[in-house]
């Protein structure tokens, strides 16, 4: 789940481009509009009574596909029965070169998952995930019972991954006791760091794994390949990082790729992490009992819980995955934890900052198999 966008590229871009073309170029979108319009569409928050039979299953996928993923690919797919919803991983939109294992890719199910339970209970029906190490998929039983709307299902159209700086405000003790309870499970544990030491480890450890990463031309390759320069992109697209998401302008995507490419630079990237670590009111780390994808599934669940306990209580949160994602970082960041010889699944900073624009999402017929 790699935040977007990291590559403050464009910063550098005006310096180069001239002034008044620069401006010309990266400031006036034409598809603004239709892209607000397909956001706010495709996270309209629908009727709970009504829909039945293929409507009513369409419309949990809807709200399941509102869940983060890596590099918002979307990497899921969605098999219909009678009584149940199979969640199965799209391995064309894997990303070997910064999760050459899957890990974020069964994250991202877990947190659909999530999404699709809430979803479920709100039109009157249970969603049981059926267990399992072996299951090709995510098996979703839905059987009737008492609908119930609770404050996080009303929170999946709203909550986003806001990669902004934050007020630096502390939480109170019962907002970090909520964020606790719903981050965790009986295999899955949140660890929530407000000291300003712990959270300068942290700092440091995003900082060493970010410069590692940087320096990996695949890892760059793979990034630059989700990006999205302009409204007219993602739209066409329906997928990956839109750079308005993190307050940059858009701009034709020569331009984009051309400064992503050649104006990238280690120094300022860094700075801008330690900044908004700096303004967060704390940093969660999640941890599985187990390195497999069962338990990467529960930590996808943990964390879409957290995220939308978060956007309840008017919280935002962005993850901040270098020290998990660079293998030979993790061991020590796990140690500077308190986990040793475990493995740190997420970590994600949270406080209270602003509202940025919303991510798209492909279409439900687009997800069904």
């Amino acid at each position: 789940m790699v935040d977007l966008l990291r590559r403050q590229f464009v910063a550098t871009v005006p310096a180069l481009a001239g002034g008044a073309a620069f401006a010309s170029a990266c400031t006036s979108d034409p598809d603004d509009s239709a892209y607000q319009a397909d956001a706010a569409q495709i996270r309209r928050r629908g009727p709970v009574a009504g829909p039945y039979g293929l409507a009513l299953s369409e419309e949990l996928i809807r709200y399941a596909t509102l869940a983060p993923s890596s590099h918002n690919t979307q990497c899921w797919q969605f098999a219909l029965d009678p009584k149940a919803i199979t969640i199965l991983p799209d391995l064309r939109r894997r990303c070997p070169a910064v999760d050459p294992d899957d890990h974020h890719l069964y994250v991202s199910l877990g947190c659909a998952a999530e999404n699709l339970v809430h979803a479920a209970l709100a039109h009157g029906l249970a969603a049981e995930l059926q267990s399992g190490e072996g299951r090709q998929g995510l098996e979703l039983v839905l059987t009737p019972t008492r609908a119930s709307i609770t404050p996080l299902f009303r929170a999946i159209a709203q909550r986003q991954c806001t990669r902004a700086d934050y007020d630096g405000r502390p939480l109170g003790n019962l907002e970090l006791a909520l964020l606790a309870r719903a981050g965790s499970s009986d295999r899955v544990r949140v660890m929530l760091l407000t000291a300003r030491t712990a959270m300068d480890r942290v700092r440091d450890a995003v900082v060493h794994a970010n410069t590692l990463q940087m320096a990996d031309a695949a890892f760059l390759r793979e990034l630059r390949s989700w990006i999205r320069f302009n409204g007219g992109e993602a739209l066409r697209q329906g997928d990956g990082l839109y750079s308005a998401c993190s307050g940059q302008p858009s701009m034709p995507t020569w331009l984009g790729q051309f400064a992503f490419r050649w104006l990238l630079r280690v120094s300022s990237e860094n700075d801008r992490y330690a900044r908004q670590i700096r303004s967060s009111a704390g940093i969660a780390v999640f941890v599985g009992n187990a390195a497999n994808r069962e338990t990467w599934v529960e930590v996808g669940r943990c964390y879409e819980r957290f995220a939308l306990q978060a956007t309840v209580l008017g919280i935002r949160n962005a993850l901040v995955n270098q020290p998990v994602e660079v293998a030979s970082v993790r061991e020590a960041f796990a140690a500077t934890c308190g986990v040793p010889g475990e493995r740190p699944d997420l970590v994600v900073r949270f406080g209270r900052g602003p509202t940025m624009p919303v991510s798209l999402r492909r279409p439900v017929p687009a997800v069904l198999v």
